[in-house]
């Protein structure tokens, strides 16, 4: 992918982007968001991405390497410059563009940001680098934080969680995801929308047993796909999809999306069913997105800020017949389109994840209908957020009966049912749908 000028404004952007990830704890889509701001062309903004990306990938054999190239790290007032030579690195690694030419814009990056004092420093480490290759990298394999690029915490757990998997969720994680999109069936059906596509040169498929999914073979600009003004498609990787099949909707029911905010799988209910959702976000500004999606696609919804831990504050007292408890997780699952994660998340996060979306689950099966469906769903693959959680509320609630759904995609877990990152080329996630028992 080439730039206009010198190269230097996308590799600073994602530098700038990754400082404030790694040193602050900033997400990436919010660092990029500001980084990016300023490049003219949106080839410029996607490969800072892209690069932003592939750093978070291989962090730790990265920032290795450049502590073997540079004998003393630079000054704090100077900390840029260690990010902008990750680019390089990762550029380097990656053998996409000529090496001089990645050489060439990092210097000039580094004399952007205005540190032309250390341009010589930047020339010599990545020269230095393409000299010394296999010496420097040599026994990374060894290592599996260095091979994985992942923290050791996270490997082990997964790796305790997922002993025949666990190769393939971390290799998962280090792929660029697909592009896949969900067919408003209010809008066009799904031949429609492929038609639609094929006929704008965008190279499109179904994925099975999502009936209402599309993905393509290679990026593209979404708002300018045929039918996306209109409200005929939206982003939605095929595994957040499957929520929607796990609730059986029918017409006429009252529906609750608890933690619905960004608006995705609330707007796949409503696109599926003519039922009376309420959407429930303890976020004002994410319910705002939200109302954004419905507009586009000519929905409607009631949307009530509010925590769904907390429904006497926001509850009328009428039960729902489904509940969509879409809780806050470790996204695990989902790392490979936000590589951040893997850095952002600590150990210590996971138990008050744990708690919190026991806690969500006390508090909203009371609102269910007897015969009504609760479906739980997270974009982690971690046992204690999904499988193990779904056991200890089956344990606490009598009146909870497991509903299998084992034509749909997925490893059944006892209870539930979980996407492995990389099968069907999905995202991770887990769903668990109960039914409320009748009272005796």
């Amino acid at each position: 992918m080439k730039t206009e000028g010198d190269g230097s404004a996308p590799r600073l952007a994602a530098a700038r982007a990754l400082l404030q990830v790694l040193d602050q704890g900033k997400a990436l889509d919010s660092a990029l968001d500001q980084a990016v701001a300023a490049l003219a062309t949106a080839r410029d903004r996607a490969l800072a991405r892209r690069l932003s990306h592939a750093v978070l990938r291989d962090w730790p054999a990265l920032d290795g390497l450049l502590g073997k190239l540079i004998k003393r790290r630079p000054a704090r007032r100077d900390r840029l410059v260690w990010f902008v030579l990750a680019v390089g690195l990762a550029e380097l690694r990656q053998q996409r563009e000529p090496a001089p030419a990645v050489v060439h814009a990092a210097v000039a990056a580094v004399a952007a940001a205005g540190l032309g004092r250390l341009k010589g420093l930047a020339n010599a480490v990545l020269r230095n680098y393409q000299r010394q290759r296999s010496t420097l990298e040599a026994g990374q394999d060894d290592d599996p934080v260095l091979a994985w690029g992942y923290p050791r915490w996270l490997i082990e757990r997964i790796r305790q969680d997922w002993p025949a998997q666990w190769e393939q969720i971390l290799a998962a994680g280090n792929q660029p995801p697909p592009l896949t999109l969900r067919v408003n069936r209010r809008h066009w059906c799904r031949d429609e929308a492929l038609a639609a596509l094929l006929a704008a040169g965008h190279q499109a498929a179904p994925l099975d047993g999502l009936p209402d999914a599309l993905v393509l073979s290679q990026r593209a600009a979404v708002s300018a796909l045929p039918g996306f003004a209109d409200g005929g498609l939206s982003v939605q990787d095929g595994a957040a999809q499957l929520a929607v099949e796990h609730l059986d909707l029918v017409a006429g029911q009252r529906v609750l999306d608890a933690c619905a905010a960004p608006g995705g799988k609330a707007a796949h209910i409503l696109e599926r069913a003519d039922v009376e959702l309420t959407a429930v976000d303890v976020d004002a500004r994410r319910l705002d997105q939200v109302a954004d999606n419905f507009r586009r696609l000519q929905l409607g919804g009631r949307l009530v800020v509010g925590n769904a831990a907390d429904p006497a504050a926001w509850w009328d007292g009428q039960p729902f017949d489904r509940i969509l408890v879409d809780a806050p997780c470790s996204a695990t699952g989902v790392i490979r389109r936000h590589p951040d994660i893997r850095w952002l998340r600590q150990p210590g996060d996971i138990a008050a994840l744990v708690a919190l979306q026991a806690s969500l689950l006390d508090a909203l099966w009371p609102l269910l209908v007897p015969g009504g469906i609760l479906v739980y769903a997270t974009c982690s693959v971690l046992a204690v957020e999904n499988h193990e959680q779904g056991r200890s509320f089956l344990e606490r609630h009598e009146d909870a009966d497991v509903i299998d759904h084992d034509q749909l995609p997925g490893l059944a877990c006892q209870p539930g049912r979980q996407i492995v990152p990389g099968a069907l080329d999905l995202d991770g996630f887990y769903h668990l749908a109960m039914r409320k028992l009748q009272p005796d």
